[in-house]
């Protein structure tokens, strides 16, 4: 078994990558936010979408293989704006399980984040 992080800070590491001894690997992204918590929902929800598929592509593998995503907003009016964006970047028959909840995210100012399990290898 190996773990290997990437982008490791005090609080987290962007990416945990896990490779079983059984083969093939799972990786966890920490939750992402807009780098513009200025921005409003549709722009920030572009934002983090773009950063997952960064450090997807960093782990070798992209968003056809996510498993799971859990969304953050900071306000359920947020919904259909934030899916908008979300059902154009998602690809079609390869969506992943995801559940979404309201939650007073840790800046004000961001309105969506988003924490992704992905398979690769």
């Amino acid at each position: 078994m190996t773990i290997e992080r990437r982008n490791v800070g005090k609080r987290l590491s962007d990416l945990v990558i896990y490779a079983p001894p059984a083969g093939g690997r799972l990786v966890y992204l920490a939750g992402q936010v807009a780098e513009d918590p200025s921005a409003g929902i549709d722009a920030q929800t572009r934002s983090v979408l773009k950063q997952v598929d960064r450090l997807l592509a960093e782990a070798a593998t992209d968003k056809t293989r996510i498993l799971s995503v859990t969304i953050y907003l900071a306000d359920m009016a947020d919904y259909a704006a934030m899916n908008a964006v979300w059902d154009a970047w998602v690809p079609a028959g390869e969506t992943p399980a995801r559940a979404t909840v309201q939650a007073k995210l840790a800046n004000p100012a961001y309105r969506v984040e988003m924490q992704v399990v992905a398979a690769a290898g």
